[in-house]
């Protein structure tokens, strides 16, 4: 049976893989039910199904189900929200370990994401051939239910992983986790098509590799052929107008991420101008936080300040080899559920001058017509929304020793808010 990303299934409890159809949408426990072996489930974050030997004597896993739930984002179970950008052939998943002081190699779901990695970075084709397929699902809202409805998001190889900290709100203590990267693998060939008989004759005792694999994507088998250095070429990548839905611009009603993009506005609420600060901060990571190529300047000051509220710059290049391009933001903490207005963006885009990039940070969302706007008429401007604000302040508490909550560290900016104020020309940011 084939399915496509994006097809949403229906999971429900106790399992029942009778009917094709549940509720409207393909029954997942239909879609993977085998005679021959235990039923794959989606009831942790990783499921790795149980090895069987294979018709040459190996022991394979047939597959690892990866399961994100979004709307448990903050919470003991889901402390860190993973990031799904499927239409650019990227996933980053933070691992099973939620445990202080425990080694985050021994928990069952990295122990196996583990083993994955080792098997598909080899340099032996025969052992890449034993690398589970790793494939991707995030619970989608349906009616408002959260709960039930996983949306299929394809098939992967990781890519590379990473240890990290991250923070137990329950505890209040940090512990240690992996965090994988995944490349989300191109099934253009096959018209977007998944082959899910692939993954059930994978799990028949005594299967054939060999004849299995016929089965599988194209995008697969040439990476099964060349290695990981095939990865990025193999990347699913699709063309379009890049339209963000509304429902992504905002955060799950009652998630962490709703709440802490009310709480941003509830404390700018009298004092809007300095959430000019915070929109740079967000800017800073949005444009680039792992290379540092974007530089803070400073805030500007209320009058005279050329319509932007705070100017940055972005280095390209090193040495003789560099080219410096002057950041123009703008900062509005609006309505959460009233879009940006179209007059803004075009304001702040008819004062940047040749070279200069341009950033509006909103607590609010764009609507389909500011974004193609924007995307057409080619404007040199990165929109970021209060979804986006939101999971950045997260991130910072998160990796931060010195904040232990949203409040504290937007009350450190508003302390650190005076000193960022500065009345000088955009052009002097290329002095610094």
């Amino acid at each position: 049976m084939e399915i496509q990303i994006g097809d949403i299934l229906r999971y429900k409890k106790p399992a029942c893989a009778k009917n094709t159809y549940e509720d409207d949408y393909l029954n997942f426990h239909f879609l993977t039910k085998s005679v021959y072996a235990k039923n794959l489930q989606l009831e942790k974050g990783i499921n790795p199904s149980a090895k069987i030997k294979t018709s040459a004597g190996e022991l394979v896993r047939p597959a690892i189900l990866i399961s994100s739930s979004p709307n448990k984002k903050g919470s003991a179970e889901t402390p860190w929200e993973d990031f799904y950008d499927v239409d650019n052939g990227h996933i980053r998943y933070f691992g099973d370990n939620k445990e202080p002081g425990k080694d985050p190699a021994t928990a069952a779901g990295n122990k196996a994401l583990l083993e994955a990695f080792r098997l598909a970075h080899s340099h032996s084709i025969e052992e890449r051939l034993l690398t589970p397929p790793i494939l991707f699902f995030k619970r989608a809202a349906v009616n408002g239910v959260t709960k039930g409805y996983p949306q299929f998001h394809g098939l992967g190889v990781i890519n590379s992983v990473e240890l990290v900290t991250q923070w137990d709100n329950k505890l209040q203590r940090t512990f240690t986790n992996y965090a994988f990267d995944f490349t989300v693998l191109c099934i253009a060939a096959e018209h977007e098509k998944f082959e899910w008989d692939w993954i059930n004759n994978r799990r028949i005792k005594d299967f054939s590799l060999t004849f299995t694999n016929k089965m599988s994507p194209q995008s697969w088998r040439k990476w099964l052929d060349e290695g990981s250095n095939a990865l990025n070429k193999l990347r699913r990548r699709v063309s379009k107008l890049s339209l963000e839905k509304m429902v992504n611009q905002k955060p799950i009603p009652g998630s962490e991420s709703a709440c802490i993009l009310n709480e941003i506005y509830t404390h700018y609420a009298n004092k809007r101008h300095k959430f000019e600060a915070l929109a740079e901060e967000v800017a800073a990571r949005v444009i680039d936080r792992d290379y540092g190529i974007y530089q803070k300047g400073w805030v500007t000051q209320g009058s005279g300040d050329g319509g932007a509220d705070f100017i940055g710059k972005v280095t390209l290049g090193s040495r003789f080899s560099r080219v410096e391009l002057i950041v123009l933001g703008q900062a509005k903490c609006e309505a959460l559920n009233t879009p940006t207005g179209g007059n803004h963006i075009a304001r702040t885009v008819a004062r940047l001058k040749r070279g200069w990039l341009g950033v509006y940070v909103t607590t609010s969302y764009f609507s389909d017509s500011v974004q193609r706007e924007v995307i057409e008429d080619k404007y040199p401007i990165i929109l970021i929304h209060g979804h986006r604000v939101a999971e950045e302040v997260a991130k910072i508490v998160y990796e931060s020793e010195e904040f232990n909550s949203v409040s504290s560290f937007l009350v450190a900016m508003d302390k650190d808010y005076p000193s960022r104020l500065k009345q000088r020309q955009a052009e002097e940011i290329l002095n610094t």
